[in-house]
């Protein structure tokens, strides 16, 4: 009785963390190819939170600013024609309620 309890609460927690939002907070478009963009956003977003990384895989760049005290801020890049699309999620609900997020800043400087 109380092993599956656990692992339902297990379960349950394991797939609050592989969520993601449905919508993005913000979308972007850019002249811009994808690489050249998300070439342009890592390092800005590498300078606010230390532990950003990227992933590359055929059109498609993902920025992933981890955070120790909230949720990931990701940054999704896709080819478009002409230049890219760009999609991102922010975890926190009130990152942006008290002014312009640095991480906006930095996405959109890059257009």
């Amino acid at each position: 009785m109380r092993f599956p309890l656990v692992m339902s609460l297990a379960a349950l927690t394991l797939a609050g963390c592989a969520s993601t939002p449905n919508s993005p907070s913000y979308t972007l478009s850019s002249s811009k190819t994808a690489s050249d963009y998300a070439h342009c956003v890592l390092p800005k977003w590498q300078k606010e939170a230390s532990g950003t990384t990227l992933s590359e895989t055929q059109g498609h760049y993902k920025i992933v600013a981890s955070s120790k005290v909230a949720a990931d801020d990701i940054m999704e890049i896709y080819k478009a024609s002409p230049g890219s699309k760009i999609f991102v999620y922010h975890r926190v609900p009130l990152s942006s309620t008290f002014g312009r997020n640095t991480l906006e800043t930095a996405a959109r400087d890059c257009l």
